[in-house]
């Protein structure tokens, strides 16, 4: 199934005006999120609205831009253009675009190549572009110290929130995944990432746009490198989590699997 029939929305969406553009997931927006919320005043439809916003490389371009027949990410790769609804979730879409184009187009290229491998949209997506689609929509990045991953990891809810607290000021966790942003708009305990581990560990940088992209290799990717992490439990990230207790919910904060003994 083609990702824009399987995730498209029913009823009233919120707006721009929706958004805390002060909240410690929309940190890495922030800057363009102020200059979307002034031109979304202009009353522009939504391509021309991020098309506004700068060059990231491909165009925003109306839905009815999108040939039937043709895959979503198969016409972005020949286009250069990204079909865009009159309504948050893509409008969303856009904003991780220009801010993370890099990574953006890498998921893309690999879709699309993904697609004629297989001659275009099958009853399934397979192991490869399902994960793509899992991070596109729900993914986030963890860069943070060693001691933090293996607590993460190995979900130790409390080593990973509670006693290795202080390790968080060196830590940055960055939401990737469009959906993930609108679920945030209503902030609920439960909402969950899936956060890539790379095959290589990360630092704090300033080109991470690249670094994330080119950390992703299809072959690792296929084998949905992914661990949960509830975001509201992040130090910083609510308010209700400075209590020790905030992690005392098995239903959020569930322990890692044991394995079988057959």
């Amino acid at each position: 199934m083609d990702k824009r029939q399987a995730i498209a929305p029913d009823g009233p969406q919120p707006g721009w005006s929706s958004l805390d553009w002060q909240a410690p997931w929309l940190q890495p927006y922030r800057e363009l999120g102020m200059r979307i919320s002034a031109l979304d005043r202009q009353g522009l439809a939504m391509p021309h609205l991020l098309n506004h916003l700068g060059d990231c490389g491909r165009c925003f371009v109306p839905q009815s831009a999108l040939p039937e027949g043709e895959a979503y990410e198969s016409f972005i790769a020949r286009s250069g253009c990204v079909p865009t609804r009159e309504h948050l979730h893509d409008g969303l879409n856009g904003l991780v675009w220009q801010r993370f184009a890099r990574t953006k187009a890498r998921l893309n290229a690999l879709q699309a190549q993904a697609i004629a491998q297989a001659g275009g949209i099958g009853a399934s997506r397979g192991p490869l572009r399902d994960a793509l689609t899992l991070f596109d929509e729900n993914g986030a990045v963890l860069l943070a110290p060693e001691a933090l991953w293996q607590a993460l990891l190995q979900r130790q809810w409390q080593r990973l929130f509670v006693e290795l607290r202080p390790l968080w000021q060196q830590a940055q966790l960055i939401v990737i995944g469009h959906a993930l942003l609108e679920k945030l708009i209503s902030p609920r305990k439960p909402i969950t990432a899936h956060v890539f581990c790379p095959p290589q560990p990360w630092r704090i940088v300033d080109n991470i746009d690249e670094v994330i992209a080119d950390s992703l290799d299809a072959a690792h990717l296929a084998g949905k490198p992914f661990t949960p992490l509830p975001v509201l439990g992040v130090p910083g990230w609510w308010q209700a989590n400075e209590q020790a207790s905030f992690y005392d919910d098995p239903d959020v904060f569930r322990s890692a699997r044991r394995p079988q003994i057959s």
